[in-house]
């Protein structure tokens, strides 16, 4: 509705994780330089924790994306699976045949496969999105796959990426085997208020503005007052922000837009 209006290309602040429009804090940074390095160095399992919608599964798809040829993945986005269930994802999102449910040739199908990329000199990481969520019997399931290994590699890296409910459970005395195999470990915290600006500003010139358009001081301290840091929130608030604004026919998001914007999220017109 306010494109033409701003002149953006598309909507800045969309809630889909796309890499385009990852923005680069300290931590996230650093917590994409941890999955990185521990996929490509073959450290077994890599632990990535943080809020509900601060950004993990768009810093999870942005290294899917960085991995060069050499690293083949997969990505897992549904946590509510059985065990065999799981393996079938993995095979499937791998280009493997998943036919049938016996688990044990399952197993087998995807060792052999880790085997010949092995040989090939390719590496291969499986990313496990929303793990909180897992079920004991995944999580045994997901423990067993640290097996696949020669005597000098790891043959899959596994990242376990969720809120942080995983570390919670990962704590629990009957799931200390699955923690000691985790050596890379990251959680991102939320974004400070200096960087809720950065963020604005950078979405909103992915999205084509050119300068003309922008949250101001007072606007973007009342985001970060209602999101507290949150990414997934402060997309919500800032795209109402903007609906607010093109009805207002203003190029500025002031304190004023952002307050309507909160009021029609929280439903209170």
């Amino acid at each position: 509705m306010y494109l033409d209006y701003y002149n953006l290309s598309e909507f800045p602040f969309n809630i889909t994780p796309d890499p385009r429009f990852l923005y680069f804090t300290r931590h996230h940074r650093e917590a994409y330089d941890h999955l990185i390095y521990g996929i490509e160095h073959r450290r077994g399992f890599i632990e990535l924790t943080g809020e509900v919608g601060s950004g993990k599964t768009t810093l999870c798809r942005a290294v899917l994306q960085a991995l060069d040829h050499s690293i083949e993945t997969a990505l897992i986005l549904n946590p509510m699976l059985s065990g065999p269930q799981l393996i079938r994802a993995i095979l499937t999102d791998l280009g493997l045949d998943a036919q049938g449910n016996d688990l044990l040739d399952h197993v087998e199908t995807l060792n052999k496969f880790l085997l010949t990329k092995n040989r090939e000199g390719t590496n291969v990481a499986v990313l496990i999105d929303e793990a909180q969520d897992l079920s004991q019997e995944v999580m045994e399931q997901v423990r067993l796959l640290s097996n696949l290994e020669t005597d000098q590699h790891k043959l899959i890296q596994i990242v376990l990426c969720g809120q942080p409910e995983l570390k919670t459970r990962l704590a629990r005395p009957d799931l200390r085997q699955l923690r000691q195999r985790i050596t890379v470990r990251y959680h991102l915290p939320p974004l400070t208020h200096e960087e809720t600006m950065m963020y604005i500003n950078h979405r909103l010139h992915t999205a084509g503005a050119n300068g003309n358009l922008v949250f101001d001081q007072g606007g973007t301290r009342e985001v970060y007052k209602y999101a507290k840091g949150s990414p997934r929130l402060i997309n919500a608030v800032c795209d109402n922000a903007l609906l607010a604004g093109y009805v207002s026919r203003t190029m500025t998001i002031d304190t004023g837009c952002v307050k309507r914007a909160i009021r029609q999220l929280e439903g209170n017109r």
